[in-house]
């Protein structure tokens, strides 16, 4: 084994913006000028029209559940420290959707503990913030309290 871990990003000269920002506990995300849509991923291009006037934004970090699976094997480091785990995708509330990890109880103060692959509460359209671990988005539920 040599120790490498799959689950850290390598930035680019472009993408450095983003996981700095990350790195900050803030997410970015990319607009168009010419149609005005928000993408994600970050690209130098927009997806929708294909222009290049696009800028960086800060997402809200609100989002909703859109669809999610729990692993329960993944061998790469660190992963199998991690299982079970929520791999999900998001819709971001400025549109776009995005591929994350759904962590924690919803309870403030616990934004990187895995979330029971078991729990009752998850759903299609729950409604979700970003969490940062590592440098990373993630998302855990909004508490209701």
């Amino acid at each position: 084994m040599t120790g490498r871990r799959f689950d850290l990003p390598e930035p680019d000269a472009f993408t450095r913006r983003y996981w700095d920002a990350a790195a900050e506990g803030r997410l970015l995300i990319r607009r168009c000028g010419a149609c005005g849509r928000a993408h994600h991923y970050p690209r130098e291009f927009c997806p929708h029209c294909w222009s290049e006037d696009v800028t960086w934004e800060t997402a809200s970090g609100r989002a909703t559940l859109y669809t999610w699976s729990v692993v329960h094997r993944n061998d790469l480091p660190p992963f199998p420290e991690r299982v079970p785990y929520v791999a999900a995708v998001v819709e971001l509330a400025e549109g776009p959707r995005m591929m994350t990890e759904i962590v924690g109880t919803g309870e403030p103060g616990e934004p990187g503990v895995p979330l029971a692959s078991e729990d009752p509460v998850l759903s299609g359209g729950a409604e979700l913030v970003v969490a940062f671990r590592d440098g990373v988005p993630v998302f855990r539920r909004v508490s209701r309290g």
